[in-house]
């Protein structure tokens, strides 16, 4: 299987630290936005999409990516994120993401989202919350994702 992961990850590194562990059981490498060739993505099995969560909103760095892949056929994707504050359901941070992949052609078969340390604004005044975060559970779980994700997607290959 032929993985890659996409990571946008600023302040305190807690996206990469996801997609560290993600890319150790998906046996890839873990990439920037800017470094990647667009056109290139097409060519995988599974590419995972990752950001931090910076006011609300994913990083531009990574919306602009997507926005300038051509159409993948049969390529899966999942996406992952960290974020000082809980995700508010009905925003759901993957959503837009999600949207975006999906009209470019790419299944997206997972989601993932942590808290992370976080100092923007205020929080920096006390220190910063979720100083722990990502944690060894926040990291065995996305560990895990990618474990059934990986299996799904050689299952759908030994198939198809």
């Amino acid at each position: 299987m032929k993985a890659l992961i996409v990571c946008s990850s600023k302040s305190h590194g807690n996206t990469r630290r996801i997609a560290d562990r993600m890319a150790q059981v998906l046996e890839c490498e873990v990439v920037t936005p800017e470094s990647v060739d667009p056109a290139t993505l097409g060519g995988y099995d599974l590419v995972g999409f990752g950001s931090g969560i910076y006011y609300m909103a994913v990083d531009p760095r990574l919306r602009s990516l997507i926005r300038h892949v051509p159409r993948a056929d049969r390529v899966s994707a999942f996406t992952f994120f960290t974020s000082g504050a809980r995700e508010i359901p009905l925003l759901g941070y993957h959503k837009p993401i999600r949207k975006m992949l999906e009209a470019k052609g790419f299944e997206v078969i997972g989601s993932f989202s942590s808290r992370g340390f976080d100092t923007v604004g205020p929080f920096g005044f006390i220190g910063g919350i979720n100083r722990d975060r990502p944690n060894d559970h926040d990291l065995d779980r996305a560990a895990a994702l990618a474990a059934r994700l990986r299996k799904r997607v050689e299952s759908s290959r030994a198939v198809g």
